[in-house]
């Protein structure tokens, strides 16, 4: 029996160990950590006669070597181990690989960007279900892709297999995936036929995939992130721009300003959209918004045609704009008409963790942004929301440029309130731009109620979490910050509002 090693005991590496069971594998899967939620793992993957390996890492010694090594997203594809495999001649790739080695006879639509892939890829998803297809999503949000392809049984050249449900995990530099929206966007059945999978893919992925081929590519955004992982720019670049060349077809957001530089000289066949009009297309097809729609012009040749009316679209911003056009896009692409896009989008409910409305009180809205990990994406929250906001920001900082997210700042927050292990280093540099409108509270259990507090005092309609970093220095993932924030914002209120009638129905002093 062929041997094979899966390194991460996340979802995604159960998801590949079990899928590599079924097809008759020996396999072991190996994870550096231990905790008791990892040791009932063990134990119950070992009555599927999958050998969990515990606090060790995996070591290629001996003559019992594996003949396929698969790692899970959030492990580096550089570290020592990993190398060593490939000089061995041991094939080592990622869990979305082996999903799509196992799915690829269905088409699927690949979405990557640095931000702005999660909501385009849970729209595309809820666009594809209203036009009655089963397309699931997975990845870095819903269902780890190789959940899906355990869902497909008897598998066959063109075959409709039956689907099961699963999960996700870690992404973003090992933040988990967005299982938030997994009941909106996901509705397999054991009945079910898979017609289309809709994979957000991130670098890791994409730079652990060999033939990972999506009949529609779609890149949302490019600005620096995870260079600690990717060392430079250009590297990232081509690694977001392996899965484009590799789809049949193409679809770029225009109005990004790096991508739009690199243009049609780089990609002189895909489909550009812009929300700023026709005129702003960089070539002679794409979608793009004109007189409050979603215009579509497939060729140099053809008649622009309105699809849909950017209004019926609930989420707030120019970005949203610009995912919508993106998801529209790849919709028609596929042959989906307006009825289902415009069905779709009217019920899309928006994505947690990302600019989420979790409660009013007292006028003031508090808005959950925890999906922004980055500068840019973070920049992109701010400017989303009505002003004066009161900022909740900090983390564990990321390289990159925060002069816009500064200025941002600036311009938007009546007051700052910085968590976790960058709270002095984005104190220093709200200083060196003049700003000092700023509190160090260290923890969220502290930056809530001063926030709520600030808000009265500065008449500010918004409390904002939206951090600018990742999570690692004080939760597991962006989504239990996220979460946590949610609670405490909840459990506040009602508070507040306990207080308050409590008040009102005190009897009067004689």
């Amino acid at each position: 029996m062929s041997r094979a090693t899966v390194i991460g005991l996340g979802k995604s590496g159960v998801a590949a160990a079990r899928l590599l069971k079924r097809e008759g594998w020996e396999v072991e899967l190996n994870d550096s950590n231990t905790s008791e939620t990892l040791l009932q793992q063990q134990q119950e993957l070992a009555a599927e006669q999958i050998t969990v390996k515990l606090g060790q890492s995996l070591e290629l010694n001996g003559a019992n070597l594996p003949q396929l090594i698969v790692v899970s997203p959030g492990v580096p594809w550089d570290i020592p181990v990993l190398i060593k495999a490939r000089q061995l001649g041991i094939e080592t790739i990622g869990e979305m690989e082996l999903a799509w080695r196992n799915l690829r006879s269905l088409p699927w639509v690949g979405i990557t960007g640095t931000n702005g892939k999660t909501t385009t890829t849970a729209l595309i998803a809820a666009i594809f279900q209203a036009a009655e297809l089963d397309a699931p999503a997975c990845g870095n949000i819903g269902y780890a892709a190789c959940d899906v392809a355990l869902s497909w049984k008897g598998r066959g050249a063109g075959g409709r297999e039956q689907g099961a449900g699963g999960a996700g995990e870690a992404g973003e530099a090992g933040e988990a995936f967005d299982n938030s929206c997994t009941d909106a966007i996901n509705r397999v059945s054991p009945n079910s036929s898979l017609d289309w999978v809709i994979a957000e893919i991130s670098s890791y992925q994409i730079e652990s995939s060999v033939s990972l081929a999506p009949r529609i590519g779609v890149w949302t955004t490019f600005t620096p992130d995870h260079l600690s992982r990717h060392k430079t720019l250009e590297n990232y670049y081509n690694i977001k721009a392996k899965l484009l060349r590799q789809s049949e077809l193409q679809v770029f957001n225009g109005d990004d300003a790096y991508l739009r530089q690199k243009g049609l000289s780089a990609w002189p066949d895909a489909y550009w959209t812009s929300v700023k009009g026709k005129d702003f297309l960089i070539s002679e097809k794409g979608f793009y918004i004109e007189d409050g729609w979603v215009v579509e012009k497939l060729t140099a040749t053809s008649a622009p045609e309105p699809i849909v009316k950017v209004s019926t679209l609930r989420m707030v911003g120019e970005h949203n704009q610009q995912n919508l056009l993106m998801a529209v896009a790849t919709a028609r692409l596929a042959g989906i008409n307006r009825d289902a896009i415009a069905r779709a989008i009217v019920e899309f409910p928006g994505v947690a963790h990302r600019l989420e409305h979790i409660c009013t009180w007292q006028g003031i809205d508090f808005i959950n942004d925890s999906k922004a990990t980055n500068y840019d994406a973070a920049e992109v929250g701010l400017a989303s929301v009505n002003s004066p906001a009161i900022l909740i920001a900090g983390g564990e900082a990321k390289a990159g440029d925060d002069t816009g997210w500064l200025a941002q700042i600036q311009t938007k927050a009546a007051a700052v309130l910085l968590i976790g292990s960058a709270a002095p280093t984005f104190a220093q540099r709200l200083q060196e731009v003049g700003y000092y409108s700023y509190h160090i509270v260290e923890t969220m259990e502290r930056a809530v109620p001063r926030a709520a507090e600030l808000a009265k005092e500065y008449q500010a309609p918004v409390v904002l979490l939206s951090p600018a970093c990742a999570s690692f220095d004080q939760y597991p993932n962006f989504e239990v910050r996220g979460d946590r924030f949610r609670q405490l914002c909840l459990d506040w209120t009602q508070a507040e509002k306990f207080q308050y009638n409590s008040i009102l129905s005190s009897p009067l002093p004689n």
